[in-house]
């Protein structure tokens, strides 16, 4: 049985994968900033086969060698750990463009140093793809597209910014290292929460809900249900057809009709009922899925299902 090591294991996906390669039966190790902040870990030794299967490592995105030990006699690699822009933070070089980058090509070079990694799969974005001047004229956007670095400048898209030059450095790197290196690019990630606190996106999902933000994102943005993000990693990882990058993302919709749709539902919840007037993030565009199809990957779940499942997590979790 192959093992693998996931990095981030505290972040939305990162744990999924984590628990999802649980129940197969595989040995996991993970790895996260302070393996003693039970606070923030410990969700992760109650998963299924934690006890029997999981190793918990000290790493780093920007320290150099901090992922050798954890990576050291592994078969794959499961690299997800990447910083999400906090909102009101002026410092993006440090807080995220660095670590996006750097943290990358650590990971990479923890690899090339042990000889049993037989494939990485990185976790990138659609957020490396969809933001071009062109967009509307290119759309379905597909594998072969890139985001426009000048764009990202333009509109102040720093995490758009952050995971292309991020995801060009990994593919540099292991074309160099002659590194089996499959990329997934998942959009807007929605679903049940695993942690006991919510994390980035779901972050944002919930103070809309609840109306805490004076304003929602004037943003169309592709959503895909955190599912269909692991069963894609691990696809990439077990498919010894997947090559290249693969487009990971259910529909694209405006946050104002995501929040018509949940109205509808839930009509009880104080919505943020205002839209950002922020531009270049709203162009109308759509995803080419058919990549990942061909490797037998089945239909993606529904704007509906993401949600539903997202929100009765909170309702359980006692954040609604």
């Amino acid at each position: 049985m192959p093992e693998f090591c996931v990095t981030g294991g505290t972040g939305f996906i990162a744990a999924n994968l984590v628990k999802a390669l649980l129940e197969k039966g595989h040995t996991v190790r993970t790895t996260v900033r302070d393996p003693g902040d039970v606070e923030k870990v410990g969700f992760l030794w109650e998963l299924n086969g934690a006890k029997e299967r999981l190793k918990i490592y000290k790493a780093d995105l920007m320290v150099e060698e901090s992922f050798d030990e954890a990576i050291q006699g592994v078969d794959g690699v499961y690299h997800t750990a990447s910083p999400v822009l906090v909102p009101y933070d002026n410092n993006v070089q440090a807080t995220l463009i660095d670590p996006c980058i750097k943290g990358t090509l650590n990971v990479l070079n923890s690899c090339s140093k042990a000889d049993s990694v037989k494939r990485i799969v990185l976790t990138s974005s659609c957020s490396s793809i969809r933001y071009r001047f062109d967009v509307q004229q290119v759309s379905p956007l597909n594998e072969s597209h890139w985001t426009d670095l000048e764009y990202c400048k333009r509109y102040n898209l720093w995490y758009a910014y952050a995971k292309t030059v991020g995801e060009k450095e990994a593919w540099k790197m292991a074309k160099e290292k002659g590194q089996d290196l499959v990329v997934v690019n998942p959009s807007f990630i929605v679903g049940p929460l695993l942690s006991p606190q919510p994390t980035s996106t779901l972050l944002i999902i919930l103070a809309i809900i609840k109306g805490l933000r004076s304003e929602y994102p004037n943003t169309t943005v592709g959503f895909v249900h955190i599912d269909d993000v692991v069963e894609a990693h691990i696809l990439a990882m077990e498919n010894k057809r997947a090559s290249g990058r693969l487009i990971c993302s259910s529909s694209a919709a405006h946050w104002s009709q995501i929040i018509q749709m949940l109205r509808a539902k839930y009509p009880s919840y104080p919505y943020t009922d205002k839209c950002s007037s922020q531009e270049g993030d709203n162009s109308l565009h759509s995803m080419d899925t058919s990549k990942i199809a061909e490797l037998g990957f089945p239909a993606f779940k529904s704007l509906d299902q993401m949600f539903d499942d997202c929100i009765k997590s909170f309702q359980d979790k006692g954040f609604l």
